[in-house]
């Protein structure tokens, strides 16, 4: 079935008509909240008061992992705020928290409170550590976690020192989509039994089964290399990245006999790479070498020229701001701007109930009002609300 054109997408979405709050967090929480409100969902985020002299440093990075929200500022520490969560909670499907182990309970929102109000309710728990175990109380970040589930150190860089892939392994790939598929999973668990449940998401936990295949090749000795000689570390000459004579870098990872026979092909090499020898560890340094020498000949985009129409599995490494212009991303629609912003599509591809782009990041309590009167509270209790502190929002008109 043909991909649909993100421009002739539908505005709902899976998730049309599941209701999620989220009380806001940094990083993976709002990232797998995202990708619930990506694909319909209505995200209703529960914003802590600003503090005019002290704004949320973390406004500018989460632009994008707020979208298609709508903000109520709560203060969850004034008597009233808890019990105005738990009005949301009572109709939502699903709630969403990345606070330490024990701070909800605290506040009064944990999963005993809230499923309490809501049997069906979805819990959600995002943390770096989990809910137990020696380290749960501990901070940390990205950094931490795929440090400690084991998949950074094989990530080799200069001298040896591991590499931090961004904050996209642990953060995100780790945790906000670990979380995100936990959620739908219990979603369809709620449909057939009619009762809720609380997902434990950790992204050590996360992190560690992206870890799999590496778990798998080391057990049956294909990872058994020092670091940096292996298949995907660095070591094989057929899966790396070369630097081409303008300084800037092509992937090549013609893993296939005949993928990398039109490798060979395409860099003249024939002579000199005997194709039979491709995964013959003794001569992949002598590889490398040949390769990188032939790639430093050319500009990236020569070489692309060269491997355009090919299997070589040749491709270019495009910095953030060029990869919304290569052509296959821009047909497909994969970065776009919005809201004044280059922002990554919905994902992944339904064929009849399609994800939606969502509307911008709120400001804090833009909602305020409109989620309270919706609760049948009184303009009377609102007016209440907002002078005591436990709600804030913007100014009437």
């Amino acid at each position: 079935m043909a991909a649909v054109p993100v421009t002739e997408r539908l505005a709902g979405g899976p998730l049309t008509g599941v209701t999620v709050i989220e009380l806001a967090a940094i990083g993976p929480a709002p990232f797998a909240a995202m990708m619930l409100a990506d694909m319909g969902a209505d995200v209703m985020r529960i914003d802590r008061p600003i503090d005019v002299a002290n704004p949320d440093m973390y406004a500018g990075s989460h632009q994008i992992l707020n979208r298609g929200r709508r903000s109520i500022a709560v203060d969850l520490k004034h008597p009233d705020g808890p019990s105005i969560v738990l009005d949301l909670i009572a109709d939502a499907a699903v709630l969403i928290e990345g606070f330490r182990p024990g701070v909800a309970e605290r506040l009064g929102l944990g999963p005993a409170d809230a499923l309490a109000r809501n049997p069906k309710l979805v819990y959600g728990r995002m943390t770096g550590w989990g809910q137990d175990g020696p380290a749960a109380q501990r901070a940390g970040h990205d950094l931490n976690y795929i440090g400690l589930a084991g998949a950074l150190e094989p990530i080799v860089g200069a001298d040896s020192r591991p590499v931090a892939p961004l904050n996209m392994l642990g953060d995100f790939g780790g945790g906000g989509m670990l979380l995100a598929f936990g959620i739908v999973s219990a979603l369809l668990q709620v449909e057939r039994s009619g009762q809720g449940q609380v997902i434990d998401a950790a992204i050590v936990d996360g992190t560690a089964l992206l870890t799999a295949m590496l778990h798998s090749m080391r057990g049956t000795g294909e990872w058994s290399a020092p670091r940096g000689e292996n298949l995907f570390d660095g070591g094989a000459p057929f899966y790396q990245v070369y630097r081409a004579s303008d300084g800037r870098w092509l992937a090549v990872a013609p893993l296939e006999s005949q993928f990398y026979a039109q490798l060979v092909l395409g860099l003249e090499l024939s002579a000199e790479l005997a194709l039979h020898q491709q995964w013959d560890r003794a001569s992949w340094p002598h590889q490398r070498q040949l390769i990188a020498a032939r790639i430093a000949e050319r500009t990236r985009d020569e070489w692309l020229a060269v491997f355009d129409g090919t299997d070589a599995c040749v491709t270019p490494v495009l910095s953030p701001s060029e990869a919304p212009a290569d052509p296959h991303l821009s047909a497909r629609g994969v970065l776009s701007e919005r809201a004044g912003l280059i922002q990554p599509a919905p994902a992944p591809r339904l064929s009849t109930t399609p994800g939606r782009w969502p509307g911008p990041a709120p400001k804090v309590g833009e909602h305020t009002r409109e989620l309270l009167v919706g609760l049948k509270y009184s303009a009377a209790r609102i007016a209440a609300l907002v002078e005591s502190g436990a709600v804030q929002a913007p100014t009437a008109h």
